[in-house]
């Protein structure tokens, strides 16, 4: 173990150094409470020996700022004091101390009282380790030894809110097993099982990045996500597991596809993220899936992701359309207009998903433009964002409560602050 000692005084570090040293421990000294917390920050150790009686930092000040650093990393800490009353022993227990030593040290007490934190300090790693296997067990399904649906769920969200702050293209596969009830029935539920961890393996073959997601979602069932994919290599994938599964070459002589195992994937692509969530593009593979399965089984069909989401912008000026259109040309159809009459008439025709107005559109007349909008069932709800450099114009926005959701954007704004801003009111 590496063991700190903190002790000012030269006579004591040299002798206690010794008996660590002969116990078969490494020595590390601090000659204070400050030296010692300026080790730890770079120096991981096992086991700190110290002094309670120190000039600047006391012991038990300097242990009191090691367990709030430290956190929930646990360091067995043994005081070592010339003070034997209750009130001392009290004070240190509650500044975070584990043990203590009465001055002067007996060689024999102190390698017993290393010895002693040592094997705590065993069954504390081993608890740790312990914990860090179940958890990972607990992410993963117990026969196949991937991603269990849970975890594949926690983990696809967040690869979907980088892909949305980025805004790069994600695919889903969902993978069917064919006719895996008959194979059950006719082989028996262990050569099913077999059948399931060789065709997992088949299809983690395909799948070579680390930032692949591959998880279990049901008894046949399975789903991969492809961050940073699009709809070429999502396609190239999904032939790529068909063809894997089939020169596994596992015998089903009860299946209508062949006479070997074999599997059906439907999936979806969704190029710019903007205005579709993570459950969206598993709808969609899940209905390629249905449509695969319904055409004969055996192949793969991924689709793209239904179009941009449609925003309608009103801007009194070509400068103001401009800043607005061109962060969302490339993920959004973009329609415009510079009059509320006409922002109405294309609202209750296109059924826009969010309507960005400046803020000279829409506070202009008292609030004409949300008032029209209101007015038709077909705009009540069609969710708006005002873009404006006027910090006196948010307040305004508490009149419309109740009516449309209303966002707000104050110039000067990034290309990600109006994307993020128009995701939201899109979510």
């Amino acid at each position: 173990m590496k063991i700190l000692l903190v002790e000012d005084s030269a006579t004591l570090r040299h002798a206690m150094s010794q008996y660590i040293s002969e116990a078969g421990h490494t020595p590390l000294i601090a000659r204070s409470g400050e030296e010692a917390l300026q080790l730890l920050e770079d120096t991981p150790v096992d086991l700190i020996i110290m002094d309670v009686e120190m000039p600047g930092l006391n012991g038990f000040e300097t242990t009191r700022l090691i367990r709030e650093w430290l956190g929930g990393h646990w360091v067995p800490i043994i005081f070592v004091t010339g003070k034997n009353e209750d009130e001392s022993y009290r004070e240190g227990i509650e500044a975070g101390g584990d043990d203590y030593l009465i001055k002067p040290v007996s060689p024999v007490i102190i390698k017993a009282k290393i010895r002693a934190m040592a094997r705590i300090a065993e069954m504390r790693d081993q608890l740790n380790q312990l914990n860090a296997e179940l958890e990972a067990l607990s992410q993963l399904d117990s026969l196949t030894q991937i991603l269990n649906r849970r975890t594949f769920n926690d983990q696809a969200n967040q690869h979907w809110r980088l892909a949305v702050r980025h805004q790069t293209p994600t695919s889903v596969l969902m993978i069917d097993v064919d006719h895996f009830k008959p194979y059950n029935d006719h082989y028996g539920h262990p050569a099913g099982d077999r059948c399931l961890k060789q065709i997992t393996q088949a299809i983690k073959g395909c799948l070579q990045r680390p930032s692949d997601l591959l998880g279990r979602y049901g008894g046949e069932e399975f789903i991969a996500l492809l961050p940073e994919t699009d709809l070429a290599g999502a396609r190239h994938i999904g032939q790529c597991i068909n063809r894997a599964v089939r020169e596994l070459s596992l015998e089903h002589r009860h299946s209508p596809v062949g006479d070997c195992v074999t599997v059906s994937i439907g999936g979806a692509t969704c190029h710019h993220s903007m205005g579709h969530t993570l459950e969206e593009v598993i709808k969609c593979a899940d209905r390629a899936l249905y449509r695969v399965k319904h055409k004969g089984r055996d192949s793969a069909l991924i689709e793209e992701v239904a179009t941009h989401k449609t925003v309608l912008i009103v801007a009194q000026g070509g400068d103001q359309t401009r800043e607005i259109s061109e962060p969302l040309q490339q993920h959004c159809n973009i329609l415009t207009t510079d009059t509320a009459e006409e922002c109405l008439e294309i609202a209750s025709d296109v059924l826009p998903d969010v309507i960005i107005s400046d803020g000279e559109s829409a506070f202009a007349e008292d609030h004409s433009l949300f008032r029209l909008l209101a007015r038709s069932s077909k705009s009540a709800s069609t969710p708006i964002l005002v873009v404006s450099d006027d910090p006196e114009r948010p307040n305004l926005l508490s009149d419309l409560e109740g009516q449309s959701p209303v966002g707000w954007l104050k110039r000067p704004f990034s290309a990600a602050e109006l994307r993020t801003k128009v995701q939201m009111l899109l979510d």
